[in-house]
């Protein structure tokens, strides 16, 4: 019997989402070759699959490759329109996007690695254990299903990335995972277990049993949209077209019986079974609309999917399918609906130039939340409400800010004026340290996708903003070392975050201050040592202060600067330059003993 193939690389990545793309971009950066291993025919996860509205609250709160691919989509629409036109203007400085345009900007990134980066779509990694060959705790090959060639293959690496929104390989690599709410009293969490809140409602005015469950939250497509005839695809009733199902909207809208304040414009048609966000050429992100009972998500069959087999995925993501189209065709066609709302509706379709080959639908699902994997460092509610002081992290890979969020987990309930689940809670800019990424019980292995977070921590986290950063991190975190011959679990943390800040990340946000500016790195260096409190004002031009010289010179034990004439900014820089010429064991030591 012949052997299957193997191959070989420095880094192995499965999962072609934006975190598996940037991993791999980062690595061949350092000119080390790396494998993306993606199950379907196409790569880019939800941004090219209709998730067009981005998910971000302070633009600039991350950075690195993320931000190159936001330059990149405004640069797109300025060339192909012209600085001034109506498309650049609804991009919102490349925020919002077409999914056929985060698509082709994704391949030119990758592109550019030459043939350091390779692409390998129709390749399945089924989480059985025996898939993921280990040397004792590390990793060392895995087992790989060519879709095309139904074959086996295997794939060697020093390094191994699961970036899928499942978690697959790192579960049958043997790392512990958590599914489902924890509850109330597991990390005090607001929000936490079985969660009963109406939309839009003050954060404080909800309701909590506390009880954690196996509860998973909801997936949909994210759909593209338009009303421009000339590019509209009509819905058509799908073959599994159940009725029953969507009878409740009927009352619903005559009756004008939400889950939440209705706002008129919104539910105008077609906005009162999905949220809309504008997106260039007339299209939309269309997305579950919290404030109804009944949306583009489906609750609750969902909760098997993180640990199923993908035949029984498959045949989950035909059926979210088909209850989508279904439930549009029931909105534009029934007849106990009122002719006034169907008519609204009916201005609405797919968008004939998106997913032109699968009938103009999204080729992927929504999986929001799959595994969460155990890692290092656990994150919580609280690492995204506590103020920079109390929770800055000195191992911090990146920032992020996004709302605590989450989509329901359980279908309408008889006599109940909410929905089950969905939350949103505000947060301040954060910062996620790299133990996130660093599994527990497995050697070898990065997960900057299924990230180690609490059911409310992660409902953060899973936005793509941070998913890219986090990817990008694990890139540098496999480059250092590499270079120096650890493991990534030991990677020197202090040199991955300088080659961040080279590389133009955020690893703790300031209103004042961005990438490229004077002062940066020795900023966000320190910052995140606690050396400049709390609060979103860096100051860097002011002069310094003759408490923070003496706390800042003192701190980093350079006391020939403690007489130093200046900027802010200009301190910081000197005694990063001096504290820079130290071991780092030194410089770890002497961070630790300040951070505290």
């Amino acid at each position: 019997m012949t052997p299957p193939p193997s191959f070989e690389f420095e880094a192995v990545i499965v999962g072609g989402t934006p975190a598996g793309i940037m991993t791999g971009i980062s690595v061949a950066k350092a000119g080390r070759r790396a494998v993306i291993l993606e199950r379907s025919a196409y790569i880019g996860g939800l941004p090219a699959n209709g998730l067009g509205a981005t998910d971000i609250h302070t633009r600039g709160a991350t950075g690195g490759l993320f931000l190159e691919f936001i330059g990149r989509v405004k640069q797109h629409y300025s060339d192909k329109y012209g600085a001034d036109s109506q498309q650049v203007i609804d991009c919102s400085d490349g925020y919002r996007f077409e999914p056929h345009v985060a698509e082709m900007i994704l391949h030119q990134m990758i592109a550019e690695q030459g043939d350091l980066l390779e692409v390998r779509t129709m390749r399945q990694f089924n989480h059985e254990p025996s898939n993921a060959i280990k040397d004792g705790a590390a990793l060392s090959a895995i087992k790989i299903i060519n879709r095309e060639s139904g074959a086996e293959e295997i794939y060697r690496a020093k390094v191994f990335v699961d970036a899928t929104y499942e978690g697959d390989l790192a579960a049958a690599a043997g790392a512990p995972y958590m599914l489902g709410r924890e509850g109330a009293n597991e990390y005090g969490e607001p929000c936490a277990g079985k969660f009963y809140q109406r939309w839009d409602a003050p954060v404080d005015e909800y309701h909590s049993t506390g009880q954690g469950d196996n509860a998973v939250q909801s997936y949909n497509y994210r759909l593209a949209l338009t009303d421009n005839p000339a590019n509209l695809r009509r819905i058509q009733k799908p073959p599994t077209y159940h009725r029953e199902e969507f009878v409740s909207l009927i009352d619903d809208v005559r009756l004008n019986r939400f889950a939440g304040p209705p706002k008129p414009l919104e539910f105008d048609g077609i906005g009162a079974i999905t949220n809309m966000a504008r997106l260039p050429n007339d299209k939309v992100d269309g997305n579950n609309q919290h404030a109804a009972f009944i949306s583009t998500d489906l609750p609750e069959e969902n909760w098997p999917y993180p640990t199923a087999s993908w035949d029984w995925r498959d045949r989950f993501a035909q059926r979210l399918r088909d209850y989508i189209l279904g439930l549009f065709y029931f909105a534009q066609n029934d007849p106990e609906l009122p002719a006034d709302f169907r008519e609204r509706c009916n201005r609405w379709g797919l968008a004939r130039d998106e997913f032109s080959d699968n009938d103009n639908f999204p080729r992927q699902i929504y999986v929001r939340e799959g595994r969460r994997i155990r890692g290092e460092y656990l994150f919580t509610a609280h690492d995204a409400l506590s103020k920079r002081g109390a929770r800055a992290h000195i191992t911090s890979i990146t920032a992020s800010h996004y709302a605590l969020d989450s989509h329901a987990c359980l279908k309408r309930e008889e006599g109940r004026p909410h929905t089950d689940g969905i939350f949103t809670y505000p947060t301040t800019p954060y910062c996620v340290p790299y133990g996130v990424i660093v599994p527990l019980d497995v050697e070898n292995l990065l997960i900057p996708a299924p990230a180690s977070g609490t059911h409310i921590g992660f409902s953060t986290l899973r936005m793509e903003p941070c998913w890219m950063a986090l990817g990008e991190a694990a890139g540098i975190a496999i480059n250092v070392s590499l270079d120096d011959g650890t493991s990534v679990r030991e990677a020197n943390v202090i040199e991955m975050q300088r080659r961040l800040l080279a590389a133009g990340a955020v690893l703790t946000y300031y209103e004042d201050a961005a990438p490229g500016d004077d002062h940066y790195e020795a900023l966000q260096f320190f910052a995140l040592r606690g050396f400049l409190g709390d609060g979103y004002q860096a100051n860097l031009n002011q002069p310094v202060s003759a408490g923070d010289r003496s706390n800042w010179t003192s701190w980093a034990n350079t006391p020939a600067l403690a007489s130093f004439s200046g900027s802010r900014g200009q301190l910081l820089d000197r005694i990063y330059s001096e504290v820079g010429k130290r071991t780092d064991a030194e410089q770890t030591a002497l961070y630790a003993i300040a951070e505290e």
